[in-house]
This record gives structure tokens, C-alpha cells and sequence, in this order.
């Protein structure tokens, strides 16, 4: 990690210096801590120095990066979202990361994919929003995601109650389903879910709408499983039909079945 790399990320001229002395004083009061880089042009050639250096300060051994980059969730700069996409890692990039830890993550993508590795069916919502809770902003409007600024997500506390926003909006929300044909002949079929990022949120952040395929979490989830062998090179997952057995098959080798 280098200082001008550090502060061509940060935009901030001695940024380096004051990151490094905070982190001189974590370790010096034996403070537990972990250092994540995100990858961005300045510093994408520099991996190999930057875990090295970070093993030595935290003794970290795995390293995590932020590499597929969201874009705003407000949807209110167009070019701000442009600049945003043009600092994300194609597929094929993002894999070769991913790789520089073959073994642990071919693992784990074991381990994830017998749990959470199916398709979705028709409902927009298959994920844990609203589940137990959600998130209230700053001017009292009550969100089971996050992410998800979308008007038919967002509910105003100001006109109603936190009771009904999760006895009644929420799991109402929660059976909304998909109307977009592309959606319903891609993604509510494909058995990749779990290695996708699709999900409502992200649909509204790229598209405006809670139920449009995203091509970019879509890209990204063939490149992984067609390196992990799920799905072949001219195959699209919302077409496999024995993907059970595909599946079944790749998990199995973990517990060496």
C-alpha cells in the first residue's frame, strides 16, 4: 500500500499519513482490527504488497475486497452512476481475485451454494428484507431494506404507525411479485440465486424498478459458476433443467461423497 496510490483512491492529500497513524495506535493499545482494501485503478496492481503488508499488521490471513460496486440507492446523479460503473471489475476480473484464494473459496462456495442455491420462484422478495425488522430514516420513513428506496418500499411514519409498517406493509410487500417478463423468464428460473447479487434493491438502484435483470450481478454469477463447473460455457442457468443434480453433485465433493 502505497502513499500515492492511497491518496489517488481517497482524493485527500495526507490521508495516508493519518490512516497510518491510526493504525499505529490500534496496534500499539492491542486493539483487534481488520484492514479491507477496495479495489479501484490506483491500486489493483498493488495486491500482492498490500496483503502482505496487512498480514503483517492485523495477522490476517484471508483478504476481502470491494470490488462489484452498488450504485446510489437514491437514483439522483446519472453521472455520478456512470463514474461508478466505469470503477467496477469486469467478471473475469473479479474471478481472478476471487482465485488468489482457490481452495478456501471453491470451499465455501460449497458450503454456500448447498444452502442458499436455487431458484427463486416469482416473488420479488426472497431474501431476509423486512424479516424480524427493518430501518427508519432520517425523516420517518420506515424501509425493510436498506437499499431499496423505491416508493412501493418505503413506508411514511409520519401518516401511519411502526405497528402497521411490520404487521401490515411489510409482509404485504413480501409477496409482491414480479411482473417483468424478463425477470419471470430469467431470474424467478435460475437456480444461480445464491451466487447472484439480484435482488429488488439492486433492480431499483440500476433500473428504477423492483423487478429488472441486472446484467452486470448477472455476468458476474455465470463467470463463478461456470468456473466452478454448475453450468457450461454456452449455457444460461435459467435454462438447465437437472440443475439439482448439478448441484447435489458439486456439494457433494465436500463431504467427499
Amino acid at each position: 500500500m502505497g502513499k500515492n496510490s492511497y491518496e489517488a483512491v481517497t482524493r485527500a492529500a495526507g490521508s495516508f499519513i493519518r490512516a497510518k497513524t491510526g493504525i499505529d495506535l490500534l496496534s500499539k493499545y492491542k486493539v483487534p482490527f481488520a484492514i479491507r482494501q477496495v479495489l479501484l485503478p490506483p491500486n489493483r496492481g498493488e495486491i500482492n504488497e498490500f496483503e502482505a503488508w496487512r498480514r503483517k499488521v492485523t495477522g490476517q490471513e484471508a483478504s476481502t475486497y470491494a470490488m462489484f460496486f452498488e450504485l446510489r440507492c437514491r437514483r439522483d446523479n446519472v453521472s455520478k452512476n456512470a463514474m461508478i460503473k466505469k470503477l467496477r471489475l469486469t467478471p473475469q476480473q473479479g474471478m481472478k481475485v476471487l482465485l488468489r484464494g482457490e481452495k478456501e473459496y471453491i470451499k465455501e462456495m460449497r458450503r454456500f451454494c448447498a444452502k442458499f442455491t436455487r431458484p427463486p420462484g416469482n416473488k420479488i422478495f426472497s431474501c431476509g428484507a423486512g424479516i424480524g425488522g427493518g430501518c427508519v430514516d432520517a425523516y420517518g420513513n420506515f424501509q425493510p431494506c436498506l437499499l431499496s428506496r423505491h416508493p412501493d418500499t418505503v413506508y411514511n411514519l409520519k401518516t401511519g404507525s411502526l405497528k402497521k409498517a411490520l404487521t401490515e406493509f411489510t409482509p404485504k410487500l413480501r409477496e409482491k411479485k414480479a411482473i417483468n417478463p424478463a425477470y419471470l423468464s430469467r431470474c424467478a428460473r435460475c437456480f444461480l440465486k445464491g451466487l447472484c447479487g439480484q435482488c429488488p434493491a439492486k433492480s431499483w438502484m440500476e433500473h428504477g424498478t423492483l423487478d429488472t435483470p441486472v446484467e452486470y450481478l448477472c455476468g458476474m454469477a455465470h463467470v463463478q459458476a461456470r468456473f466452478l463447473g454448475l453450468i457450461k460455457e454456452s449455457e444460461k442457468s435459467w435454462q438447465i433443467i437437472n440443475w439439482r443434480n448439478r448441484l447435489d453433485k458439486f456439494c457433494a465433493k465436500e463431504e467427499g461423497r
